[in-house]
């Protein structure tokens, strides 16, 4: 297994390791709309659902394509908790921490209007992490594990600190990966330092890119990014149908073409481009056959609604539809 340079073993090589999600698993109340309502206004949904969201979908279009997945964050007791944890067991991923007592997971209302969504959050017991919820999880990694941890654990003021410390004490075998979400510009620099110096990868959209450096260009804002990161880190700056540029540790920028298809939803598709990322990347293969992967498992996402629809490698396989691409994929992850 080789060290910074991005990777984790040969090409094909299947690893040992886990994503484990240092994350927030939520219920998601998820309401498809015409248009926002004005201040003040009213309107009427066409359709409505209740979802489990947040980390579970980067959990399961990971555990989708193959890589075997670990919620480590906070759940509650109650209704939202139950919920979550009924969703985890029937997608085959592990979790690490007991229910906090007394305090309901949390809940965010996602309105949907032409493909595009806005958010509303009320936080509950996975915004709580502990001190002991981080020895935990620290006694549960093992070695090759994948970590991945979201902006929006670290922006939260009882999680920031506790998760910031965790992450460097992290051992040196873990692989550390950051998408820093749109509350990117509110997470405390005390917080965000720590985080920023330990990861292997950062992957982040063109807004979020934004706030990050100050650039409103794609390419722009992903050198400016690798350049704060250092060579060691490599960045995804993700564009929408336009693709990704990547910068692998210690590379030049490089655009990664999208796949066009036509968007119903776009609820979920950094989670399913990061979690197909982290799988195919965690069986083997160089960053540049996983980013191309990762793209065409979003542009799938988008095809569908609901937050967590990242593809199977069947489905994945079928969407490429003949391109080169799907017999490399299917080739490392042994289909």
């Amino acid at each position: 297994m080789s060290g910074h340079d991005g990777t984790l073993g040969a090409p094909g090589e299947v690893m040992d390791g886990r994503l484990v999600l240092l994350g927030n698993a939520i219920v998601d109340l998820v309401m498809r709309v015409p248009a926002l309502p004005e201040r003040g206004g009213d309107i009427v949904s066409t359709g409505t659902t209740l979802t489990t969201g947040g980390g579970f979908n980067v959990l399961t279009a990971a555990r989708r394509l193959g890589l075997p997945a670990v919620y480590a964050g906070a759940h509650g007791t109650g209704p939202f908790g139950d919920r979550v944890r009924a969703d985890l067991a029937r997608e085959g991923i592990e979790m690490v921490l007991a229910p906090v007592a007394e305090e309901d997971t949390g809940f965010c209302v996602a309105f949907v209007d032409g493909g595009e969504r806005t958010f509303a959050t009320s936080l509950g017991a996975e915004a709580r992490l502990t001190e002991a919820h981080a020895t935990s999880v620290l006694a549960a990694l093992r070695p090759g594990d994948l970590v991945q941890i979201s902006g929006y654990g670290l922006a939260y003021p009882v999680n920031g600190p506790v998760l910031a410390s965790l992450v460097a004490r992290l051992p040196e075998h873990i692989r550390v990966f950051l998408d820093p979400g749109p509350l990117a510009d509110q997470i405390p620099e005390e917080v965000l330092a720590p985080v920023l110096e330990r990861c292997d990868w950062v992957s982040c959209n063109q807004r979020e890119g934004r706030l990050l450096t100050g650039r409103d260009d794609a390419q722009e804002a992903a050198a400016a990014l690798a350049a704060r990161l250092g060579p060691r880190t490599g960045v995804l700056l993700r564009a929408d149908a336009a693709g990704c540029w990547l910068v692998p540790p210690g590379g030049e920028p490089l655009h990664i073409p999208g796949r066009r298809v036509t968007a119903v939803d776009s609820n979920g598709a950094g989670d399913a481009h990061t979690g197909a990322f982290l799988a195919l990347l965690g069986h083997g293969l160089d960053p540049g056959t996983t980013v191309r992967g990762a793209n065409a498992a979003a542009a799938f996402a988008v095809t569908r609604h609901g937050p967590a629809t990242g593809p199977t490698l069947g489905e994945l396989v079928d969407f490429l539809d003949g391109d080169p691409l799907a017999a490399r994929l299917s080739s490392a992850l042994g289909r």
